[in-house]
């Protein structure tokens, strides 16, 4: 793994004008997909004055892939402390990729109830869909080839990076 030369924390800056733009007028939750998107909407909360607490939401129990992948350690579980029913939500993640986390997240997001609406902000939108899914707001998009990755890292100090990993062709 590498660090990817890409500033994670001028991405933060422009994530969070484009998330203030998507709260104008309306009183959204803010609900982070584990673990880049949670860290995301926890500093977003935070930094923008939010009232109530973020919602975490892990897609591990919807994947297509659960048989092969399980549950990772990384896996959060998911707590909403808010009534979905109703709700406006604004799902938070770190990279958008070919769709089927967010459509998991969706679907796990459904078993608690049925939103008003449901948006999407990410940090870094790489291209690759396999699924019709789309941001109402991505800080950037980056095209990478499918043998690489990135996530996005936390620092002891709270800063962003990125970690950049390479896969062996097929």
């Amino acid at each position: 793994m590498s660090q990817l030369q890409l500033d994670a924390e001028a991405l933060y800056a422009e994530l969070k004008r484009g998330v203030q733009s998507l709260l104008a007028g309306t009183p959204l939750q803010l609900v982070g997909v584990t673990s880049g998107g949670t860290w995301l909407a926890e500093r977003l909360q935070r930094e923008l004055a939010l009232p109530g607490e973020i919602g975490v939401i892990s897609s591990a129990l919807h994947r297509d892939d659960f048989a092969q992948r399980g549950l990772s350690a990384r896996t959060g579980q998911t707590r909403l402390p808010f009534e979905v029913n109703g709700a406006q939500v604004l799902i938070i993640d770190d990279v958008l990729y070919t769709g089927r986390t967010l459509r998991a997240v969706i679907n796990e997001l459904f078993d608690y109830g049925r939103p008003a609406s449901v948006k999407l902000a990410v940090l870094v939108d790489r291209g690759g869909r396999e699924l019709p899914v789309a941001a109402d707001f991505a800080a950037t998009r980056l095209p990478l080839p499918h043998n690489q990755s990135f996530e996005l890292a936390r620092l002891a100090d709270g800063a962003f990076t990125f970690v950049l990993e390479h896969r062996p062709q097929a």
